[in-house]
């Protein structure tokens, strides 16, 4: 039990390290680096992994009659099974299978034990959070506690995985470029998933994508593309994009470039209350409408902290939202694309850090709980955007205001009756999107000049080969 409480309190700190609370480690606050943290991952056991008969598997001895007789339930489901694990997570472990009709999957099998004891780790991470309460009184963090008792029992059923893959897969079945596993019902449990098995490399893995000629722009794009979609448009959120859980591949018919989607136990379902603010929010923040950024912000919960609000959702100064975030992108100087640079953004972020503790708790306690994976959402995408070194590009700002202004529209449509003024809302719709094309457009042309006059300014300073 000891063993046990000292893993929580590990975990609890790390918790509270992603809500902002690097001041031990790193002796600043990184907003860049600041997100809700990874709920419903409290469950820090380390036990063997098994789907009920590997569990017993493992704990007889290697070669004896049992194991023999164990080894053979494998066998009546599975033509061969890979004991070394692929990858292993807090709660479960997946291994490559192969089935008697020759179809390859993935198993992914629950820790023991983890049903059982996810109460217990719960009601001690809530001890541990109170007592962080009594030694810094000015944190608020119970809501650590009330996510982790939400979240956990729906990532724990397998089942629910399952239908969530499916769910996202014919939510975005437009997207061609996406993969989602196939999930195989007949096999699987409430413990036990079996699935599609689909190989790739990391998404944040640029010598893999160099080696199969994959190109990292369009994987930001389209990974832009299908988040806001399913934030803006659906409402519908996969909260776990780190990049064990999205490959990149191509399509071993086709040769297209495929994002493949893992691990669906952990979504956001959005309230159309909160999906249409967080729209007007993104809008106004794309177009400079401080106004209504101010507006929005508050109707998310923000009250008067609106500003760090605005500053913790973008990854932006203060400055660069005033200047505004759509038309002063992060440039390749602001990047950490080498440890020794110094992300002017990040400094403007880290002066004085210690300052902003009091207020990220107080924002936290005060935001709607959907905002708390949505902050985790974003922060792990802009990990794998910085990997890339395609970070919030101008492009991303108007895909996602296409989504919004998509997402806007069909509200609207469905709250009028009139004919009339559902043609008028679809022609301002065409509208706004004609004007985001042209944009697009003007920016594009403007990089192919300026390509163009390097080009030339370099042949003019280059003497001519002889």
């Amino acid at each position: 039990m000891a063993r046990r409480a000292l893993k929580l309190a590990s975990w609890t700190s790390m918790a509270l390290a992603a809500s902002g609370f690097y001041l031990y480690r790193n002796k600043y606050l990184d907003l860049n680096d600041f997100g809700a943290v990874r709920v419903g991952r409290a469950v820090a056991t380390t036990a063997v992994i098994s789907y009920d008969y590997l569990t017993s598997l493992r704990s007889v001895p290697y070669g004896s009659e049992e194991y023999l007789q164990l080894r053979s339930k494998i066998h009546d489901l599975f033509m061969s099974f890979d004991d070394a694990p692929l990858g292993a997570a807090s709660l479960a472990q997946v291994h490559k299978a192969v089935l008697h009709d020759g179809r390859t999957v993935a198993v992914k099998v629950q820790h023991p034990k983890v049903q059982a004891q996810s109460s217990k780790d719960i009601l001690l991470m809530e001890a541990l959070v109170l007592a962080v309460k009594q030694l810094f009184p000015e944190f608020e963090f119970m809501w650590l506690v009330d996510e982790a008792k939400k979240n956990l029992p729906l990532e724990l059923d397998f089942l629910n995985e399952g239908r969530n893959a499916e769910k996202v897969a014919q939510m975005l079945k437009h997207f061609d470029f996406l993969k989602v596993p196939q999930i195989y019902w007949e096999l699987s449990t409430k413990r036990v998933l079996l699935m599609e098995f689909v190989d790739g490399g990391q998404v944040n893995d640029r010598d893999y994508m160099e080696r199969n000629k994959i190109d990292v722009n369009e994987i930001s794009r389209h990974l832009g593309k299908m988040y806001s979609e399913m934030i803006f448009v659906n409402g519908f959120v996969h909260c776990d994009p780190h990049p064990g859980n999205v490959l990149v591949r191509k399509c071993p018919g086709t040769g297209k470039v495929e994002i493949v989607l893992l691990d669906h136990g952990l979504y956001q379902v959005l309230t159309e209350e909160f999906r249409l603010d967080y729209c007007h929010l993104w809008q106004s923040l794309i177009w400079t409408d401080m106004k209504s950024v101010k507006k929005y912000s508050q109707r998310l919960g923000a009250g008067d902290l609106y500003p760090l609000f605005t500053c913790m959702l973008t990854a932006r100064s203060w400055d660069s939202v005033n200047r505004g975030i759509g038309q002063t992108p992060v440039t390749a100087t602001e990047r950490k694309t080498d440890s020794k640079q110094v992300n002017k953004q990040d400094s403007e972020i880290r002066n004085n850090a210690a300052n902003y503790l009091p207020q990220i708790s107080r924002l936290l306690s005060l935001v709607p709980r959907q905002m708390l994976l949505i902050f985790k959402t974003n922060d792990l995408l802009r990990g794998i955007e910085a990997a890339l070194g395609t970070r919030a590009s101008a492009t991303s700002f108007l895909n996602m205001s296409r989504c919004c202004i998509k997402a806007l529209a069909a509200h609207k449509k469905k709250n009028t009756h009139s004919f009339f003024r559902r043609a008028q809302i679809s022609l301002s719709e065409a509208f706004n999107l004609w004007q985001i094309n042209l944009h697009e457009l003007v920016l594009r042309v403007k990089g192919l000049r300026l390509a163009s006059w390097v080009l030339a300014l370099l042949c003019w300073l280059l003497p001519a080969p002889h």
